[in-house]
Parts: C-alpha cells; structure tokens; sequence
C-alpha cells in the first residue's frame, strides 16, 4: 500500500504542483521518507505510514490556509523541497551518506530557496513547477522502486521523463504551442486603407 500511495501523491503532484497546498503535501510526504531512511530503527508499519502522510497533510494545511504569508510559505516550501530532493535522490540511489547527508540536505534546501526566489517570472511561477516537476518525479519513481526494484539507469530517465513532462505541462508550454499552430499565419500583403467620403 506505501508503494502505491507514493505513487498517487507524486502522480497529483507532476499534474497539480502549481498549486501551494499539493506541492505542500508532496514536499511533506518526500520529507517523511527521507526522514524514515535516516532513523532505520523505526521500521514498523503504522511508522512507514504515519510519519510521510502526517508530514503530507501538515505540508498541505501549512500551504493551503497561510494565505497572508505566501512569500514566506512559499521559500520554507522552495527550501524544504530542495532538501527532500536531495533526500529522494541519495534514497533513489541507495547512497548511505551518513553524517553527509544532513549536509547536502542543507545545501538542497539553499539550492531550493534560490531556484524560488529567482525563477519568478510574470504570471508562471518557474520555481514551484520546477520543484514540483522533480518532488513528483521522486515520488513516483520511489514508489515504482519499491513494487518492482527498477535498475537505478532506469530510475534516472523515469524521473527525468516525469519530471520534464510536468514542468512542460505545468508551466503551459503545450498550450502556447497547440494555440500558436492555430493562430492564423500573418499575411505579407497590408489590408487596404479605407476608402475616403467626400
């Protein structure tokens, strides 16, 4: 059932990260299985469980009802998802860092903050389909990891795959291209004046 519910919340998350509450509960849930890795005596099942679905929903009620904090929710999400990442990807790739791994958790999260902070242009906010795209990716591939054990090439592409296909559909860029194919091609010849009344 872990394996599963990992998948459904990374699949929610590649398709609807854009939004603060869900990006908010997929960061939660990849930090309460990192957070599991790095405590291995606590292995039980209500453990494996609880700990990623109390950080999911804490993640998403922080992220859904801080509307008057958003910038600030905003950076603690950017820098916990970097850290998460991080996280997901030495888990990803069975890497027993130890006392190393807090360290580069602490450099993801800065990575995370910074690529929040500067990928905000206009309308699309980069940053959160950026994170989103990859939190959702690790989510998904850690769950298919576990029903099937992939070889780790195979789980590289797959996050690299998912990841891309959100940040593409995320961020709109199939829409742009669909609308700018049917727009109407300009024509070289300018219309004519208007005729003159006299």
């Amino acid at each position: 059932m872990f394996p599963v519910l990992l998948i459904v919340i990374g699949i929610a998350v590649l398709a609807l990260g854009k939004r603060l509450a869900v990006l908010g509960a997929a960061v939660g849930a990849l930090l309460g299985v990192g957070l599991l890795k790095l405590f291995p005596g606590t292995s039980g099942p209500w453990v494996t469980l609880g700990v990623p679905i109390a950080l999911a929903v804490v993640g998403f009620f922080v992220a859904g009802f801080a509307k008057g904090l958003i910038d600030i929710i905003v950076l603690v999400i950017g820098a916990l998802a970097g850290a998460a990442i991080v996280m997901g990807v030495l888990d990803l790739f069975n890497v027993d860092a130890g006392m190393l791994r807090w360290l580069l958790a602490v450099v993801g999260g800065v990575v995370g903050l910074i690529v929040i902070r500067r990928a905000r242009k206009g309308s699309q906010d980069w940053g959160i389909i950026i994170l989103a795209g990859l939190v959702g990716a690790l989510l998904v591939t850690r769950g298919l990891n576990a029903l099937t054990n992939l070889q780790w090439t195979f789980s590289t592409l797959l996050v690299i795959v998912l990841a891309g296909v959100s940040i593409v559909f995320q961020g709109g860029l199939l829409g742009k291209r669909k609308a700018a194919a049917e727009a109407p091609a300009p024509t070289d010849n300018p219309p004519p004046p208007p005729a003159s009344t006299n």
